[in-house]
């Protein structure tokens, strides 16, 4: 079993984990992609479609599962991270879970966007994995300077962030990107045309995923990954392929926005009033500290779209609680009409 599951990350960590479940008929799997009819999951009779059972909840790429009598999936392993977005339905959007870290990718080719830089590495650290920004198709930057002043862009937006420069054609940068990976899961983020299933065909060593051209107007590619899929690595390690995002909407609170932005939590504390807002108020050392040059205006903007952003998303998820509550009393009081009815 613990062969054909180290595959697919199988460690130490997860059978403590399912220690608690291993009674009766019960096997451990791995969702390695979610399709529509039911999920494929990695067991130790290999690749097989499972269905899971109603009170499973929400399964996701990644998600580490109990499965009974090799048949249904019973329960779902605690997770040790879970990448998540705001669909454009402005619900909630399972991207990956059990990630260790998380590649944005960007190609070399277009200008690097700091907005979906600033608002993807939010995400990756509500996911409670670690970010690491891949700047493609260095083989189309004409000289090594070039790819200096990209690298340099990323870290003037965030000194923090690891950066690793890959080309595809060349192989220049995939030993430094495996060895960030290790035995870990790595799951890519970009938008179309950013080089991820090539990428992903180069790391895997085979054509899994489809690759098509992007145009010569705007160096935007078709979505050629269609769903979210595991892939085991040569070296060890397992590789996330995730679709192109048009939109990274946030789907976290505004403490996380806080904590990836230390600069500007820190002035904080010497504001003069406790709930200030940053804003217009009188004795604000954020805003003492923008001027004066200590705090970047750009992160500073960013920051204050973030917790924007992330205020809405939390009022929005509140609605939708309070909604499903509203139905779940609407249902009890209708059932308890026709329990006095019929009694």
């Amino acid at each position: 079993m613990e062969e054909i599951l180290g595959i697919y990350g199988w460690d130490d960590h997860w059978a403590v984990l399912f220690a608690q479940f291993a009674h009766g008929d019960v096997q451990p799997g791995r969702i390695v992609r979610h399709d529509r009819t039911a999920p494929l999951v990695a067991t130790s009779l290999g690749l097989v479609h499972l269905p899971a059972r109603r009170n499973v909840g929400a399964l996701t790429v990644g998600d580490w599962v109990v499965v009974e009598d090799g048949e249904v999936i019973v329960d779902i392993l605690d997770r040790s991270s879970l990448l998540r977005r705001r669909d454009p339905g402005a619900d909630e959007q399972l991207l990956a879970a059990n990630v260790d870290v998380v590649a944005m990718v960007f190609g070399s080719d277009r200008p690097l966007k700091a907005g979906r830089l600033f608002r993807t590495r939010t995400q990756i650290w509500d996911a409670g994995a670690v970010p690491l920004v891949v700047l493609t198709k260095s083989d189309l930057v004409e000289d090594d300077g070039g790819i200096e002043a990209l690298i340099g862009r990323v870290h003037e937006i965030d000194p923090l962030l690891d950066v690793v420069a890959v080309s595809c054609v060349t192989g220049a940068g995939l030993d430094a990107l495996r060895r960030h990976v290790g035995g870990r899961t790595l799951a890519l983020v970009g938008e179309s045309g950013a080089g991820k299933s090539t990428l992903v065909n180069a790391l895997v060593g085979g054509e899994v995923a489809s690759v098509s051209a992007v145009r010569a107007t705007d160096h935007r590619g078709r979505h050629t990954t269609t769903s979210r899929e595991l892939h085991p690595l040569p070296g060890g390690g397992v590789l996330v392929d995730t679709p192109g995002l048009r939109e990274v909407g946030l789907w976290t609170d505004e403490s996380v926005v806080d904590s990836v932005f230390p600069e500007i939590e820190e002035h904080a504390l010497a504001c003069r009033y406790r709930d200030c807002t940053h804003g217009s108020e009188p004795g604000c050392a954020v805003q003492a500290a923008v001027a004066g040059g200590h705090v970047s205006a750009e992160r500073f903007a960013a920051w204050e779209s973030l917790r924007k952003e992330a205020a809405a998303a939390a009022l929005r998820a509140d609605k939708h609680g309070q909604r499903a509550a509203e139905r779940r009393f609407g249902r009890a009081i209708k059932n308890y009409k026709r329990f006095k009815r019929d009694g």
